[in-house]
């Protein structure tokens, strides 16, 4: 079934196809709020959100593509997510942190797998958030200009520019920090 038929049975009520759509596209989810900055053990709570959102406004889907629609829809879940923690769930983390330690390792571990994808993360996550989700989305999701333009909201232009500046940041802060830990 194409994922269009998926959307349309979906949008008709079709728990299976939403199932199905939500299975295509998890890892997707998942990998995009982390690379927004999502702290890996809130990533299960964003992608959650993501597709509950995803269920409430399927209705609204119009013939556009699917996957920059859900961009959208993760990249909003993302910065709303810190926006509405409060500080009582901040207590409890601090709380739950001993115990999820090994937890968070792990799964750090399994979404980074080696040492250079941590440091080309830790170097994405130092830029200005301006200037991270079009590396992100262009590099890692292989979205054209037109999808970032349309995801962010910004034109075409602007992302040209985000991306060349990021660019040029990223290669800085590689070749520093690298030479520096590699005796480069």
């Amino acid at each position: 079934m194409s994922e269009n038929e998926l959307i349309e049975r979906a949008q008709q009520g079709d728990i299976a196809a939403y199932t199905t759509l939500i299975q295509k596209h998890h890892r997707t989810v998942e990998k995009f709020a982390f690379q927004c900055g999502v702290k890996v053990n809130d990533i299960p709570d964003v992608t959650q959100e993501v597709f509950v959102n995803l269920y409430r406004f399927l209705h609204q889907f119009k013939r556009e593509r699917f996957t920059t629609w859900l961009y959208k829809i993760t990249l909003n879940a993302t910065r709303d997510y810190y926006r509405k923690e409060t500080k009582e769930i901040e207590k409890e983390k601090k709380l739950n942190h001993h115990n999820m330690n090994s937890f968070t390792k792990s799964a750090e571990d399994r979404i980074l797998l080696f040492e250079e994808d941590k440091e080309l993360h830790q170097a994405i996550q130092s830029l200005d958030i301006k200037y991270q989700h079009p590396i992100i989305l262009f590099y890692f999701h292989d979205l054209s200009y037109e999808q970032i333009a349309d995801i962010l909201n910004v034109p075409i232009t602007t992302v040209k520019t985000r991306l060349l500046r990021a660019k040029g940041q990223l290669k800085n802060l590689l070749s520093t920090n690298g030479g520096a830990k590699h005796g480069r």
